[in-house]
């Protein structure tokens, strides 16, 4: 970036320090603010060092079929690839077995995976959500097993791992529950220690996806004071305080941020370093961009920005009540929602349209520009992620079996190619690591 971009940075990273400090006390917020930016910092080293990268992904499988699926999966698990630094490729590795693994979360550290594993119910209404851990072989990225344990929830669709490496949450989707576990000195997830209800009364205007609460992510802010479930049934962003003894969640000083009714919020990201948030909604095709404040872990609306073109042909789903994650031809939702690790470009997939939009971040104020569309070259892109060098943006598309890689360029963000067509089974989500081989 140039000097003024420079410029812009260091006033906006003073600000969030400022942000920081002031609501957390000067020795408490600069040791929450400067572990996240030595993080990232630490991820981009590793990834251009010599250390070998490995792709993992995540997948429905068979004999299931994917949500807005059109036949059973061949899917046999999480399938692990050794990604060629320099141009992007993938070598298959290993396919670990397991049940519908259709997130993935990496520890802090690279040394553990871990996986949801999405179940609904069984034949008595009990639910079947379960979250797994794996260890990763520092020689070869190969996965071996380590547990599971119950979510207590049905179709856990997300999970992440809080910076500490302490504790791992899971959103489990069809009972509007978020899910919190204590972590093992070995990476293995040890008892629940806290499961949250979406409120009850919290429903939307969407009879078929908004007729109760569902919780479709759950992640850390930055500064790791406070952790925010993503309810797409109730349109809110929910705000927690999670006690690092206990691992129990009460609610924040501003206990949730609401988006537009019938929007139906999917997944957020934050900026790297910025005080600045952006939440994915599923069912009207947008992006909301907020202010954070990290002290009080609250959010203020300054855009939002729509991720079709403005005389698209595709529109809001009239959703099937027996197929919810079906997109009808001419209709559109999004996905998954990326930022690049240099915060100058924002990626969200569209289901239905079957592409990337590309969004420029503007420094200053942190909203967004509409770059332009990519195809993803197959049919319902569900997930995507960039390697930690930003160089690369994998995208899934789930029924076409395909993974696209695209190139990144590292000035303007926009993507290149697709460079490469990697056939796997119902590709949904993409975990990074670099490990020494």
């Amino acid at each position: 970036m140039d000097g003024q971009s420079n410029g812009a940075d260091s006033v906006l990273t003073d600000e969030m320090r400022r942000r920081l400090l002031k609501g957390m006390g000067m020795a408490a917020g600069a040791a929450a603010f400067y572990p996240l930016l030595s993080a990232s910092s630490a991820a981009m080293a590793a990834s251009n060092g010599n250390g070998a990268q490995y792709v993992y992904v995540g997948t429905y499988t068979g004999p299931n079929t994917a949500p807005g699926g059109v036949a059973p999966s061949q899917a046999k698990g999480i399938y692990v690839f050794r990604m060629d630094p320099a141009q992007g490729g993938l070598t298959p590795v290993q396919v670990m077995a397991a049940e519908n693994p259709s997130f993935l979360a990496l520890s802090p550290d690279g040394r553990y995976l871990y996986s949801v594993n999405e179940l609904g119910p069984d034949d008595d209404g009990r639910p079947q959500g379960r979250v797994s851990a794996y260890r990763i072989d520092p020689k070869n990225g190969e996965l071996a097993f380590i547990n599971t344990r119950p979510t207590q929830g049905s179709w856990t669709c997300h999970c992440s791992v809080h910076p500490s490496g302490r504790y791992l949450f899971a959103a489990n989707y069809g009972t509007g529950s978020f899910s919190v576990f204590p972590l093992g000195a070995n990476g293995d997830i040890e008892e629940m220690s806290d499961l949250v209800e979406s409120p009850r009364n919290g429903l939307g205007p969407d009879g078929v996806r908004q007729e109760g609460a569902h919780a479709h992510m759950m992640i850390t802010g930055p500064g790791a004071h406070h952790v925010f479930g993503v309810d797409l049934g109730a349109d809110r962003v929910l705000a927690f305080t999670l006690d690092m003894d206990s691992g129990r969640l009460s609610p924040g000083p501003v206990p949730y941020a609401n988006v537009a009714s019938g929007n139906g919020c999917r997944h957020m990201v934050f900026h790297p370093q910025k005080p600045f948030a952006y939440v994915l909604n599923e069912l009207s095709s947008t992006v909301d961009v907020f202010d954070f404040y990290p002290e009080r872990g609250s959010f203020i609306q300054t855009q939002s920005l729509s991720t079709l073109p403005a005389d698209s042909e595709f529109g809001r789903p009239v959703f099937n009540p027996d197929n919810p994650g079906e997109v009808p031809g001419g209709s559109n939702t999004t996905a998954e929602l990326r930022i690049h690790p240099q915060g100058h470009a924002l990626y969200a997939t569209n289901r239905g349209m079957n592409s990337i939009a590309i969004f420029r971040i503007d420094d200053e104020s942190g909203q967004l520009v509409n770059t332009g569309w990519v195809s993803s070259g197959g049919e319902i892109p569900r997930g995507m992620n960039l390697d930690a060098s930003g160089r690369f943006l994998y995208v899934g598309n789930q029924n076409s079996d395909t993974i696209k890689v695209f190139g990144i360029d590292p000035q303007s963000g926009a993507l290149e190619g697709p460079v490469h067509t990697v056939n796997s089974p119902v590709p949904v989500d993409f975990a990074f690591t670099a490990v020494s081989g």
